[in-house]
């Protein structure tokens, strides 16, 4: 055969690994509002930069009439491109090719890229859009997964990891994405879960749909499996690219810095009233956050999940950080179950890749009942201690009102090696509210005075003028400085370029045993 011969036989092999399913099956996605695993990858890189690998891969199995069906690719798109001239690795999973189901020749393009993105220092990208695991090839097929979930966990830490579900993620699948650093979800065409309605229904009499039960709203708002439930799968690939622009290529780089044509010595007047005059008055935490980074640049994660508390990126004098803050609007920024999981994940996710983080902080303290008890609100707080705890990237904290209690000790205090640590002359630091404490303190001179209401509220403001605010801390130098609100954005901006070479350690160890 001749070489123009061999090459015609080239580009014919090319265009039917390009077409997956088929022109029918194409269409068919299209109909559902879906693109193909080759349109998601192009809306996704640079143009003309996605470099595809294992393109002539099929499947090797002969059992159930498999042998007659085989398709160049065998169901998933994998490679490496580049997304705002920086390397990543994409495995993108196509539907039109027996559902985008995962045989072992699937899991091993797959984990071949995986290997790759670790050797290099790039960040790997799934479009999972697939029906789980390919019956006829039994265990094997299973085996596949189990190779994912292992690359994974290695990887976890080392690069970032980003799952972008635009389709259905069953069973054994949803696994994956679980391990992976933020996960991102389509409303109306993607769903997540580990048993269908069909057998909760079987098992459980439950009545529900695929939607109801794992679909993007249900993982951004009542599990927190998703971190962002898009509006369509151009959305879903657009957030992909913002988020990759606060986060380095791997956990031996910094993140990227960026211009900032915002002025670095900028003054918020608005700031010095933010906070009310009533101690129990709610105000929206995002307008300080808002007020204090470069302007458009808070990027929120997790936003409609555990509303108390707030977390996400932004670029402050340029820089990347990451943010964590008590949301007085929302349960009175309480910390329960919930907030301490989506803030210890979010923690440990920017210590992995040198991220700096900056928490603002008013807390009343942890939420209260037999529910958060039962549910291991111990545990669960604790882990948002833990990570504070372990977390070596520069710390800064800015207390803008209540501190109390152990939630003061957790939202990374002094004594949880937090580098710098603020206060707003508003910032309330005590063991509890001033009123619970004076009817500790002061219970019988209450109970013994002819007014008891009169003597209650003359008390408590005797003990809020006394202790119920941040000049105790800072006479210990529990708190570095007492700052005007208005001041907060060039003071911070200063405080991070100082910490810009810190250098913390944790002692050597394997691993810590983080309370899970």
């Amino acid at each position: 055969m001749s070489l123009e011969k061999k090459l015609n036989r080239l580009e014919e092999m090319r265009s039917e690994a390009e077409l997956g399913g088929g022109q029918k099956r194409v269409d068919a996605q299209h109909k559902k509002g879906k693109l193909t695993a080759r349109e998601r990858i192009e809306l996704l890189v640079d143009p003309n930069s996605f470099e595809e690998f294992d393109m002539f891969v099929t499947h090797r199995s002969t059992d159930f009439g498999l042998d007659k069906h085989k398709y160049l690719g065998d169901g998933v798109v994998t490679g490496c491109g580049k997304i705002k001239g920086r390397m990543v690795y994409i495995f993108s999973q196509d539907f039109t090719v027996m559902g985008g189901s995962l045989s072992e020749a699937h899991a091993e393009k797959i984990c071949k890229i995986m290997h790759m993105a670790m050797k290099v220092g790039a960040p790997v990208i799934g479009l999972n859009d697939s029906g789980g695991a390919r019956i006829q090839e039994g265990v094997v097929s299973l085996g596949g997964y189990a190779d994912i979930f292992l690359l994974n966990t290695l990887a976890s830490g080392v690069v970032p990891q980003i799952s972008a579900i635009l389709g259905p993620c069953a069973g054994g699948a949803v696994y994956s994405p679980a391990i992976t650093d933020f996960v991102l979800m389509t409303k109306g065409t993607s769903y997540m879960f580990v048993t269908g309605p069909n057998v909760v229904k079987t098992v459980t009499h439950e009545q529900v749909t695929s939607e109801e039960l794992g679909g993007a709203t249900v993982h951004a708002t009542k599990s927190g499996v998703a971190h962002f439930a898009c509006d369509n799968e151009a959305d879903a690939i657009s957030r992909i690219k913002r988020l990759l622009d606060y986060i380095p290529q791997n956990n031996c780089e910094d993140p990227p810095v960026v211009e900032c044509t915002d002025p670095l010595d900028r003054e918020d007047e608005a700031l010095n009233s933010i906070v009310p005059e009533n101690p129990n008055q709610p105000y929206d935490i995002k307008e300080v956050i808002n007020a204090v980074v470069d302007a458009g640049s808070f990027f929120e994660v997790h936003e409609e999940y555990a509303q108390n508390i707030v977390v996400g990126f932004a670029h402050l004098g340029g820089r990347s950080i990451g943010i964590i803050a008590n949301q007085p609007a929302v349960l009175a920024g309480v910390l329960d179950i919930n907030s301490s999981q989506k803030g210890a994940r979010f923690i440990r996710f920017c210590d992995s890749f040198n991220v700096p983080l900056l928490t603002f902080e008013d807390v009343p303290g942890f939420m209260p009942g037999v529910d958060q008890e039962h549910g291991g609100i111990i545990k669960n707080g604790a882990k948002l201690l833990y990570a504070y705890c372990e977390a070596t990237v520069p710390k800064i904290t800015v207390i803008t009102r209540k501190a109390y209690g152990g939630a003061y000790d957790v939202m990374n205090s002094k004594h949880v090696r937090g580098d710098m640590n603020y206060a707003w002359p508003t910032a309330e630091i005590a063991v509890m509210g001033p009123k619970g404490a004076v009817e500790i303190i002061f219970k019988k001179d209450i109970a013994a005075a002819l007014d008891e209401e009169a003597e209650l509220q003359k008390k408590t403001e005797d003990y809020r003028e006394k202790f119920a605010n941040p000049f105790i801390a800072a006479a210990r130098g529990y708190v570095d400085d007492i700052i005007e609100p208005k001041t907060t954005r060039p003071r911070l901006i200063r405080a991070f370029e100082m910490l810009d070479t810190k250098k913390d350690s944790i002692p050597r160890k394997k691993h810590g045993n983080i309370p899970l």
